[in-house]
């Protein structure tokens, strides 16, 4: 598939997905939306792949949304046209998804970044809600998934009054993985999510998928999920082998079935 926007590659058993707007600070328009979640789809369909990164340049992750392109839009669009719910598509992504920071992630590059399941951020990364100093807030899930993250005293900081976080803050508060030199930044993204590419695929999956049941569930509720997930893992053949292979003392050959 030809893109316009982003930049793909395949190492071992990862998919990368770069933004490529760098003359925009790799700013999300509606075009480069698309392509991001399009490629992001393809790499969860490819039984090859384990995990996914999405990673900017050394200086920007994404520098939030294309104002220019929004500038002029009227509230009737905003409705009509339902311009957030493209950012729905993350959701729909069954396979762990990695942002690789560096540089600013601001407005929607937080909140991409937000919505992405672990975060390797370099030592240079900044992340920030600055929708308050043109006017708005921030519409692609900022308020809502910032405040399950780091707490309602924080969120409220960098909503209200445009709060940067240094990757070393983010970190503390419980918003990045891990931090590393800007210099081979990717590199630490690509082996962190190799080596959870390694992993045995369906019970990769269900782990994403019961984790999430704790942020958007009642603790009822989410509890339910991971007993449903951890039942239907003794349905696949991944589990016989991994159970197999540790009575053995071998390491597993997981089919992902």
């Amino acid at each position: 598939m030809t893109y316009t926007t982003i930049l793909t590659e395949t190492r071992g058993r990862v998919g990368i997905v770069q933004l490529n707007r760098p003359k925009q600070m790799n700013a999300f328009n509606l075009a480069m939306l698309g392509e991001v979640f399009d490629a992001m789809e393809v790499f969860d369909k490819d039984e090859t792949i384990g995990a996914i990164i999405v990673t900017g340049n050394e200086k920007a992750f994404a520098a939030g949304a294309d104002i220019k392109e929004m500038a002029e839009v009227t509230y009737a669009q905003m409705v009509v046209e339902e311009r957030v719910r493209v950012w729905d598509r993350i959701r729909g992504i069954r396979k762990p998804v990695i942002a690789a920071v560096s540089g600013w992630a601001l407005g929607g590059g937080c909140e991409f970044v937000l919505a992405c399941d672990m975060v390797v951020a370099s030592e240079s990364a900044k992340f920030g809600q600055p929708e308050i100093t043109i006017g708005v807030i921030p519409g692609a899930g900022g308020t809502q998934r910032l405040a399950r993250l780091v707490g309602k005293q924080l969120a409220m900081e960098m909503v209200i009054n445009n709060r940067t976080l240094t990757a070393a803050e983010a970190q503390q508060f419980g918003l990045v993985n891990r931090v590393v030199a800007v210099e081979g930044y990717l590199d630490a993204a690509a082996a962190f999510a190799e080596e959870i590419a390694s992993r045995a695929p369906m019970a990769v999956r269900m782990a994403k998928d019961a984790v999430n049941a704790a942020f958007e569930t009642t603790l009822t509720e989410g509890l339910a999920v991971e007993k449903r997930d951890f039942y239907q893992l003794f349905a696949t053949e991944d589990q016989k082998e991994g159970m197999q292979a540790f009575i053995e003392k071998r390491q597993p050959n997981w089919k992902g079935k």
